[in-house]
């Protein structure tokens, strides 16, 4: 129970700091509606969205019976594109700085369990922080709206296929929820594979 907990709070601050790091990424490129909206602070009540923090989380807890991943996401924060001093690139840039985000996370903890002898248990509650960023990062650059590799994908595409760019987002949370059920969990392998590049042995 303290395991799930510990999960579900980690969760919750890796999705905020994920949100911060789009909103912060705004702002320095000259964007600052996240931070005229509130929403460059680590409360994590400016971020909560109603089914990517507290359905899809709590429905995964109960398909696992708490043995399997656990994810989800936090409200998108507000960006205005046309504020960007970098009008080629701006978007790429946001999109990116989410999972980079939650990479750069599981590195931090990650090297603390390579080279470092912590006591068992701690090991154990970060390599949770590890394996969920890394869970975070890989899953939000799947090219599907509303997630970061659509942005990613949108922006490299020209702008002839804006019909079925359109298209994407506008049925992209269906197509989301089947991908989350049937195939994102034959991803997981991969998670494990670079927790173990990272820390030296399997989670």
């Amino acid at each position: 129970m303290i395991t799930i907990v510990f999960y579900l709070i980690v969760l919750l601050f890796s999705v905020v700091i994920h949100e911060i790091s789009h909103g912060a990424m705004a702002d320095y490129l000259g964007d600052p509606t996240a931070k005229y909206a509130g929403r460059l602070s680590l409360n994590p009540l400016r971020h909560l969205d109603l089914f990517g923090s507290i359905i899809l989380p709590i429905s995964l807890l109960i398909l696992t019976r708490g043995q399997g991943p656990i994810f989800g996401w936090a409200k998108p924060v507000p960006i205005n594109p046309y504020n960007f001093r970098d009008k080629k690139w701006g978007n790429l840039k946001v999109a990116l700085a989410g999972p980079l985000s939650n990479f750069f996370v599981a590195l931090f903890f990650g090297f603390l369990l390579r080279f470092f002898s912590l006591p068992f248990r701690l090991f154990d509650f970060l390599s949770v922080i590890v394996v969920l960023n890394l869970l975070l990062a890989i899953f939000n650059l799947v090219p599907i709206p509303p997630l970061d590799g659509s942005h990613l994908l949108f922006s490299l595409l020209p702008e002839k296929t804006l019909r079925i760019q359109q298209f994407f987002f506008q049925y992209g949370i269906f197509i989301l929820i089947l991908f989350i059920y049937l195939v994102f969990p034959l991803i997981y392998p991969l998670i494990f594979w670079i927790y173990r590049i990272i820390v030296g042995q399997p989670f």
